[in-house]
């Protein structure tokens, strides 16, 4: 029977890295409605969403065929691998080495080159195609983020819903402002996100070589609690180490 400790985490994880990527693809197919029309901005959606779709429909019954551990440690690499990668990103944006990231900034700059495209006869061509890149890039990252935080428990229906609720959210707010949503606090969300990726992916990568986690599934949390005071001691120490002036030159 599934308990709440292990189901929690993994909608919440699904959630939060599909609201970031959402957002993210939302920008622009909204620049490409706003600027050029809605045709083109929702027919590259929709072939995007289609082709995710068909993907997910091929691989995915191709996971039942790998043994659970073989399953949980790859799993388990990847994910600490990705989630080290969004946990390095949110840590030097929030030392100020990188610059935080804008929606309102990417809206316009997606406007500015689709004002330039207006007088080309491929314009609409351009438009859905720059939607349909970017709904497909972030989604690509949502499929295997939904996949790896719930594949190896059996939990993959509860990540999609995880996902489907920031999808509709996402869709239901920007299309009410019928604008980027840039004061989400998409930083602080990947952050979490970072934290919440690696945590699941050190304890898949533990039991995919056959370790036995204190306390089962509630060694979760003292995996992400260990991993977030890590983090913010290193968020800490860089921005007492890193000079100002060159945080600044960075940007």
């Amino acid at each position: 029977m599934q308990t709440l400790t292990p189901i929690l985490p993994t909608v919440t994880a699904a959630f939060l890295a599909s609201f970031v990527e959402v957002v993210e693809a939302f920008t622009i197919v909204l620049a490409v409605g706003v600027t050029r029309s809605w045709r083109p901005a929702l027919t590259g959606a929709a072939l995007a969403l289609a082709l995710l779709a068909a993907l997910v429909l091929a691989f995915g019954p191709l996971l039942a065929l790998v043994p659970i551990t073989m399953l949980q440690f790859a799993v388990g690499v990847l994910l600490i691998l990705f989630g080290m990668r969004w946990l390095r990103k949110a840590i030097l944006r929030s030392v100020g080495v990188i610059a935080l990231h804008d929606e309102e900034a990417a809206f316009s700059q997606e406007t500015a080159i689709l004002n330039r495209q207006a007088n080309d006869r491929r314009a609409d061509y351009l438009a859905g195609l720059a939607s349909f890149k970017a709904v497909l890039l972030e989604g690509v990252e949502v499929v295997f983020i939904v996949i790896a935080v719930g594949a190896a428990h059996g939990q993959t229906l509860y990540a999609s819903l995880g996902a489907l609720a920031a999808f509709v959210m996402v869709m239901v707010v920007g299309l009410a402002v019928h604008r980027p949503l840039a004061r989400v606090p998409e930083n602080a969300l990947k952050f979490v996100v970072g934290l919440m990726l690696t945590s699941f992916g050190i304890f898949w990568t533990g039991e995919g070589i056959g370790a036995h986690w204190p306390g089962a599934d509630l060694a979760l949390l003292a995996i992400f609690a260990i991993v977030a005071l890590a983090s913010l001691a290193m968020v800490r120490w860089l921005r007492g180490t890193y000079p100002v002036s060159a945080r600044r030159l960075a940007r």
